[in-house]
């Protein structure tokens, strides 16, 4: 319970490493983050991607092997986007998809390589999911600034 008797969201989900929150985040091309959302540890990746994608410009979405979803291929396509997301290892209608291009997607990977730098994200000392989502926003200015 909230200090006035409303309830307190914490955005974090059993998963099988134990407790957490997930961090879905958009890069530009050059590795900057762009947008975010936070949801419970449990909780899929293809979940939020239609939200994220939401009003960004680009010709391909270069994403994980989570976000291979038929859903999110037929929203990507109808946007005039090309989805370069490799296939599921389940998946029997295989998709084939720019690999070159795919290498880009270390971006992201390198924008979490550098927030996690700072404990207090790593570690997620925050208690709300409110302030936790704001030191990240505080991280991602600094990444703005610092990279």
């Amino acid at each position: 319970m909230g200090a006035v008797g409303g309830k307190v969201m914490h955005a974090i989900g059993k998963t099988r490493g134990g407790w957490g929150t997930k961090i879905h985040v958009v890069v530009d091309a050059l590795g900057y983050p762009i947008d975010l959302v936070m949801t419970q540890g449990q909780m899929h990746e293809s979940v939020v991607a239609e939200e994220l994608l939401e009003g960004k410009v680009s010709e391909n979405v270069i994403a994980d092997s989570a976000y291979d979803t038929n859903q999110l291929r037929k929203l990507i396509t109808a946007k005039g986007k090309t989805a370069v997301i490799p296939n599921q290892g389940r998946r029997i209608e295989r998709f084939e998809y720019d690999k070159d291009k795919y290498k880009e997607r270390h971006l992201v990977e390198c924008f979490f390589q550098k927030i996690k730098n700072w404990r207090r994200i790593a570690t997620r000392y925050e208690e709300t999911v409110d302030m936790f989502k704001g030191m990240v926003m505080i991280a991602c200015v600094l990444v703005w600034i610092m990279f």
